[in-house]
């Protein structure tokens, strides 16, 4: 049974991952608040990974980043704090993370990262400037270490459309504005957490074992699909 490092399991995909990751695995989250999820698989440590020490682990072999923000508003309206929460968050976080715990996985076999992006790195969207910089920060990251670690540690990335989380609350805030995103992809619907962590375990799983350095887009076609 591998051991599993999430991060941000309290919530949205994580919460998702977490429960299906600790069907079969141990699982180790961290994270500001408890996770919903239980389980005499996971083991749980409540930080900030931003601002508090890391804690010391034995015998992890992924790790999984899924801390992430939805900053939309227009380019007047943003601020330099808000480029520099973003990074912080997304790209800062994820960094601190993977050196912290990599001397740890790289001993492992089937050694892996998973990070998570955004649709709108690939396809610009209005407002989404902010948070598309700092994603398309956290794809730039996935591919390099993917060449760096080769071949001792498998290191991918997910981007997906909006998924129906409390992140995405403000978003998804009526049944009209539910139904006009739903529209706007070619199945027209919006992802559900469990959808993404689905992929999410494939990615970190023996079944991937020949895939590295790559972004994965589960987004209901709105990426590639013109309808």
């Amino acid at each position: 049974m591998s051991k599993i490092l999430i991060v941000g399991g309290s919530k949205g995909i994580g919460s998702a991952l977490l429960k299906l990751a600790s069907q079969d695995h141990q699982c180790i989250n961290m994270s500001r608040s408890e996770p919903t999820v239980s389980s005499d698989n996971i083991e749980h440590h409540t930080i900030d990974v931003l601002e508090g020490e890391l804690p010391d682990l034995e015998d992890i072999s992924t790790i999984v980043y899924c801390p992430g923000s939805i900053t939309l508003k227009p380019i007047n309206s943003l601020k330099e704090k808000d480029f520099i929460s973003d990074y912080e968050i997304n790209v800062i976080g994820a960094f601190k993370v993977i050196k912290r715990y990599l001397p740890l996985i790289k001993k492992k076999e089937n050694a892996s990262i998973l990070l998570f992006s955004t649709v709108a790195v690939g396809q610009g969207m209005p407002f989404h400037s902010s948070i598309a910089a700092a994603k398309a920060g956290v794809e730039a990251m996935s591919k390099s270490l993917a060449a760096e670690l080769a071949p001792s540690v498998r290191v991918n990335c997910i981007a997906p459309s909006i998924v129906d989380t409390s992140l995405a609350s403000g978003i998804l805030r009526s049944d009209k504005s539910r139904e006009n995103l739903a529209a706007k992809h070619p199945l027209k619907k919006i992802l559900t957490p469990e959808e993404i962590a689905e992929m999410a375990y494939f990615l970190i799983s023996n079944k991937a074992s020949g895939m590295t350095g790559q972004v994965i887009g589960v987004d209901a076609g709105l990426s590639t699909l013109k309808i």
